[in-house]
């Protein structure tokens, strides 16, 4: 059951379905569930249902929402980043929470990481 008011899915639009779910599940282990040649939902970590979804009918941006993601480790995250084709646009960083960086997925969109130490 979803929870009130909290972030259910986050869809993002890419501009190349498969180099976009290959670099996800590369730089962070994501697993997605196919439907058809333009749109992947992302699977939850628990496998039960989605988190989110990639569309390549959707124009992908850096003016979007900004999701977060939590890292154990920022900077080991980082280097899978740009090792699965990303780009580390900003940071890492301090903050008062911890340490964070943006980064560009294949299509442009971009997301932040961070960690609490």
């Amino acid at each position: 059951m979803p929870t009130h008011h909290a972030i259910d899915y986050i869809e993002l639009g890419v501009t190349d379905l498969a180099a976009t779910k290959a670099f996800y599940a590369a730089a962070f282990g994501w697993a997605f569930n196919d439907y058809g040649p333009e749109y992947a939902g992302i699977a939850a970590p628990d496998s039960e249902g989605e988190v989110g979804g990639l569309n390549a009918t959707r124009e992908p941006g850096r003016n979007g929402p900004l999701v977060l993601l939590f890292s154990q480790d920022l900077d080991a995250t980082a280097d899978a980043i740009t090792a699965a084709g990303g780009e580390v646009v900003e940071g890492p960083y301090p903050f008062p929470g911890g340490r964070r960086l943006h980064f560009l997925d294949p299509s442009g969109n971009e997301l932040g990481v961070w960690a609490s130490s």
